[in-house]
């Protein structure tokens, strides 16, 4: 680890000019017929993404985040006519997993976003939907109001129904802010994953847009495994860095799953890939909580904020990746647990020594954002040649665009 001060990074050495032009609107026909830019030792070559097993290492570890985008955004039409959404971020209670969240019947609290909120005057906001041919009555009402979002209560009846099921039939895909459209039918397939099973984020992890059935054919003739983590993205992914340095911005808050079979898996392998910033961040972090549980065993939880790892006693330790993971497994162990399911607010910065990726697939990022912090965390100063490679060759950029193949810099 660097002894950079991460506080004190300037967000406006990350910048650059990013044309409209090259936003990438709408997907491409086929998901694995993106452009790929590599960089790797120096080298920026490009290829088309289908290809990508052939600059993977044999025997490398492929980390992919398998939460599946939920439709966040519900839209309630008033009596005036005018319209009132709610943007729904994260469960606003204490939660032990996910699933029990989706799974929930009745009624359930979540944070939320609200477009117009000056407009909504009554008591509760009222919505028919369809389900199973027959007619639901979903209600929201405002149970507090937080610095940044507010609390919303929804109930529905019949209330045998999940909340999965709900928010599935009355809300709509949560595109990007910077996809100034509507939502299409092609959308509800393509701001997903091919591989997302769990319910709960609100932005889609956009590297594993590009992975196909095909490639993971691929993946296995070339013998290149698999895994998979969760992080559930969270809405504060599209937040942009408006403080001057980054010790005024405040790192947003994400939920991360992975169970004990996948950290010994990531234990037992010595070229870990990760496929978007989520799943790099996840693994990254499962070094920090495991650093974190052998300086304090008994501690009753573990989680990672924004500035826990620039902490001097975590750095003094130094402790090896393998220890650390074999620290978080006993401590899963003592604790009667078979898997982490905890918050992360790990910022990577410039500066930052990763101790499990090797390389990273993922997209192009917005400027002056912390995913583009996290890139030249990656491949340092490079990242500059990368992009301007990128815009100068036609690459498209953001969710629906193109890739990256980024060997991080020794």
């Amino acid at each position: 680890m660097s002894t950079h001060s991460p506080g004190d990074i300037s967000i406006n050495d990350y910048n650059y000019h990013l044309p409209e032009d090259k936003i990438a609107l709408f997907p491409l026909k086929d998901r694995d017929q993106s452009k790929l830019l590599i960089y790797n030792n120096g080298e920026i070559s490009e290829s088309i993404f289908s290809t990508i097993t052939n600059y993977l290492p044999a025997n490398s570890l492929l980390v992919f985040n398998n939460s599946k985008v939920i439709n966040a955004r519900i839209k309630f039409q008033k009596n005036t006519g005018s319209t009132i959404e709610i943007f729904c971020l994260e469960p606003a209670e204490a939660i032990n997993e996910y699933s029990t969240v989706m799974t929930q019947k009745k009624n359930c609290e979540w944070k939320c976003f609200i477009g117009g909120a000056s407009k909504w005057k009554e008591e509760y906001l009222e919505k028919e939907i369809k389900i199973d041919n027959g007619t639901v009555l979903l209600k929201a009402k405002i149970k507090g109001k937080l610095s940044d979002a507010y609390i919303i209560e929804f109930s529905w009846q019949p209330e045998h129904f999940s909340f999965a099921e709900i928010i599935e039939s009355a809300g709509d895909i949560p595109l990007p802010p910077y996809i100034k459209r509507i939502v299409e039918e092609t959308d509800l397939n393509r701001y997903q994953t091919i591989y997302g099973i769990i319910d709960g984020s609100v932005a889609a992890p956009t590297a594993g847009l590009h992975f196909s059935e095909n490639i993971f054919n691929k993946l296995t003739e070339n013998n290149i495994d698999k895994a998979y983590v969760t992080l559930h993205v969270g809405a504060g992914t599209f937040k942009p860095v408006k403080a001057a340095t980054m010790k005024e911005h405040e790192m947003h808050a994400e939920w991360i799953d992975v169970d004990t079979a996948t950290i010994r898996r990531i234990i037992n392998n010595k070229f870990i890939i990760a496929v978007g910033t989520t799943s790099l961040r996840t693994i990254e972090t499962l070094y920090w909580l495991g650093v974190k549980s052998i300086l304090n065993p008994l501690a009753e939880k573990l989680q990672l904020g924004q500035w826990d790892i620039y902490e001097q006693r975590l750095i003094e330790k130094n402790i090896s990746t393998e220890d650390a993971l074999k620290g978080l497994l006993d401590w899963l162990k003592k604790n009667n647990l078979n898997r982490i399911f905890t918050q992360t607010q790990l910022l990577i910065t410039p500066g930052y020594q990763f101790k499990i990726a090797k390389a990273i697939v993922t997209n192009f990022h917005q400027p002056q954002s912390t995913l583009l912090l996290l890139v030249a965390a990656a491949v340092g100063k490079q990242w500059i040649q990368c992009y301007d490679y990128a815009l100068e060759n036609n690459f498209r950029f953001l969710s629906y665009g193109d890739a990256n193949l980024l060997f991080m810099a020794e």
